[in-house]
């Protein structure tokens, strides 16, 4: 490598590790922090302050819900608020030996935080089963059918799963999840107050009415509010003198491809691939051929907002643009359409 190109690789590190510096100083630290969510909060809340009372591990969790609303920000809080520590895993990466590496080196009340657990390998979620009952892990120590079985006691810890497919998980492994909480899409004036904080945090100068653009357009999620603060705060510095306004915010909004249901290239391009090659309507796999994405990423990433707006439904026959989806795009109507809504 020349060094050239090694100064370019510290300045990309660098710059990687500022950016998860930034966005890691923007998540709130403590449930009182944490804006929206009410029902999830206040019932965590009431599990931290009773397990609290006992002096025991709080029961494993499980998170619902579409990407970007805070699951591993309020895993690291109950961390947080029952004062262990935190170990994070990424459900479709993670084998019995680093599982078994993981749970053997947790402590009293250690919280274990697995994002995408429901990817998680069936024969590892087995792995799991005496752990989160039991507080044991049944370790083979030789190989083949002369293997013994030797069970190793854990500490007992709390493991947290974040998903946003639930019917995916095992049965027997859902099922262990003693507290289920479904997290829903934020508010556009929870966005807003997020928005003034970070801007606040970040000594961003942003008009209210700029805030309420911006949370207008942020499909109701977290992380997407925060890319909009943050792509909007350059556009300011470069078009105008630092400062967003109103005006300001519309036209990088405008620039940036945001339409005013928050939609980008990429969900207009799914939805005009399913209204002008379709006809409208298509099932998954054909559909995720034809905007070469995963059929994974439409279903947990493009679908569920398009689902929420009204753009899209589900049915028998596959994926369905709505009536909704047409006029917003600029079609018109198909005959068949008027006897389905």
């Amino acid at each position: 490598m020349s060094e050239h190109d090694e100064h370019d690789k510290q300045m990309e590190q660098l710059r990687r590790e500022e950016g998860e510096e930034v966005e890691y100083s923007l998540r709130p630290q403590a449930l009182a922090e944490f804006i929206g969510q009410e029902r999830v909060k206040e019932q965590l809340r009431i599990h931290i302050e009773a397990a609290k009372q006992r002096k025991e591990a709080l029961e494993h969790i499980l998170f619902v819900g579409p990407p970007g609303l805070g699951k591993t920000t309020l895993a690291k809080i109950i961390a947080n608020e029952m004062g262990t520590n935190l170990k994070q895993g990424i459900g479709p990466t993670m084998e019995r030996l680093d599982l078994a590496t993981i749970l053997t080196n947790l402590d009293e009340g250690d919280v274990l935080f697995v994002d995408e657990i429901h990817r998680m390998k069936g024969y590892v979620q087995e792995s799991l089963y005496p752990a989160m009952e039991d507080y044991t892990l049944d370790l083979a120590i030789g190989q083949g059918a002369s293997a013994d079985i030797v069970q190793v006691p854990l500490a007992r810890f709390t493991l947290i799963g974040a998903t946003t497919r639930e019917g995916l998980l095992a049965g027997p492994f859902h099922d262990r999840f003693g507290i289920r909480l479904h997290l829903d899409y934020y508010t556009p004036e929870e966005i807003q107050i997020a928005i003034r904080r970070n801007g606040e945090g970040q000594k961003i100068e942003i008009e209210e009415e700029a805030e309420r653009e911006l949370a207008r357009r942020s499909r109701g999620t977290m992380r997407i509010a925060n890319k909009l603060l943050f792509n909007v705060r350059d556009y300011a510095v470069v078009k105008g003198n630092g400062v967003i306004t109103h005006e300001i915010a519309e036209e990088a909004l405008e620039f940036f491809r945001i339409d005013e249901f928050g939609l980008d290239e990429r969900d207009r391009f799914y939805l005009r691939t399913l209204i002008e090659k379709f006809g409208g309507r298509a099932g998954l796999k054909a559909l995720s051929v034809a905007v070469s994405e995963d059929e994974r990423t439409l279903e947990d990433v493009y679908e569920p907002y398009l689902i929420k707006i009204g753009f899209l439904t589900l049915t028998r026959q596959g994926r369905l643009a709505t009536d909704h989806a047409y006029e917003h795009l600029g079609y018109e109507l198909p005959d068949y359409h008027q006897t389905l809504f």
